[in-house]
């Protein structure tokens, strides 16, 4: 048996899913300011079209990454329909109907599908510190919908197509782990052409407004960040530490949208609200504290991604040993050891 330094394999998906968090929270707010006037469609093909820019420019050499095969086809089309297309959109709507602070973090109940899918398509094993952190996720989604329900019935149908985005999102991140070994300039490039043309045909179609030239200016903008560089960081997250705890971080992005609403001149927030916010943000840290330990078998496998050759897992041989992350199809031999991991491609056993 082979035993390796016990770390916290969690930090680095838990930094990367914040990361992507910060850049998705705060462009909600900014979609809503510059979005106003537009239709739905329009603005959800400016943000993948912007979005898109970033995966053109972030594709890495084949030597690098793993390429996207045909066989991905139908899991690409699948995330862009709820991803690209029916996410954005909703969310586009919701904004126009309800409070920025409200929308932002609403956004909490992305990582509640998330999960909740992630167990039932990929069997993620969820320690109690995992499922503490998810119920004061919960506890703080509880407040939020409370909050949303006494302003009235415009502000409840914006929440209600919010609450629909996020459902879109949570199918959207649970089908994107299976793409999280793929390299994520390549996946967001793909889904963002898919999103963009879908969306620009609908917009065309149901005769959307033409935006001023700023306001595209400014989505597109919007969307490589909020959307290209998040969805390439949340891949790199989910590929770090799998597709649950992933979205649970992830919900420290309604949060930070909330701050930036707030700023911006929304004062619908109260205290519930805080509330809400502050049990999230208790959640987010629980789940980054996670260390999980034990020993455990890897059987043979066989398979192609980005690796180095000094986290214990990778021992096979080169002619000329690379240095630094690299991309080949390469084989497992049996091991069995010990040391902290989590649900990523290496460790999907049972518990």
């Amino acid at each position: 048996m082979n035993r390796i330094p016990t770390h916290w394999p969690s930090l680095r998906g838990g930094l990367l899913a914040l990361v992507a968090a910060a850049l998705f929270g705060v462009s909600m707010p900014l979609v809503q300011h510059f979005g106003a006037g537009l239709g739905a469609f329009t603005t959800a093909a400016l943000l993948y079209a912007g979005a898109a820019a970033v995966g053109a420019l972030s594709r890495q050499r084949i030597e690098q990454e793993a390429r996207l095969s045909r066989g991905d086809m139908p899991r690409l089309l699948s995330m862009a329909a709820f991803g690209a297309v029916l996410g954005p959109v909703a969310m586009a709507w919701g904004l126009q109907h309800t409070s920025g602070t409200g929308a932002s973090l609403m956004l909490t109940l992305e990582a509640l599908f998330t999960a909740v899918l992630a167990r039932l398509l990929y069997g993620e094993t969820m320690d109690r510190r995992v499922w503490g952190a998810m119920l004061l996720l919960l506890a703080g989604a509880i407040a939020l919908v409370m909050d949303q329900g006494q302003a009235g019935g415009s502000q409840l149908l914006g929440s209600l197509a919010v609450l629909l985005a996020t459902a879109a999102w949570g199918a959207d991140n649970t089908l994107s782990r299976a793409l999280a070994e793929r390299d994520p300039g390549q996946v967001v490039l793909g889904k963002a052409l898919l999103g963009v043309s879908a969306t620009a045909v609908l917009a065309l179609v149901f005769g959307d407004p033409m935006p001023s030239i700023g306001a595209a200016l400014a989505l597109l903008a919007v969307g490589a960040t909020g959307y290209g560089l998040s969805l390439r960081f949340y891949l790199l997250a989910q590929r770090a530490f799998g597709a649950a705890r992933t979205g649970s971080v992830f919900a420290f992005a309604p949060f930070l949208g909330a701050a930036v609403a707030i700023a911006l001149g929304d004062r619908s927030g109260s205290w519930i609200m805080a509330a809400g916010g502050a049990l999230m943000v208790l959640g987010v840290l629980l789940h980054l504290a996670e260390s999980h330990g034990h020993e455990h078998q890897h059987e043979t496998m066989e398979h192609e991604h980005a690796h180095r050759h000094d986290d214990g897992h990778h021992n096979h041989s080169h002619a000329v040993m690379p240095q630094g992350p690299h991309s080949h199809a390469h084989a497992h031999e049996p091991l069995r050891h010990v040391h902290a991991h989590v649900p990523d491609a290496h460790h999907r056993h049972q518990h």
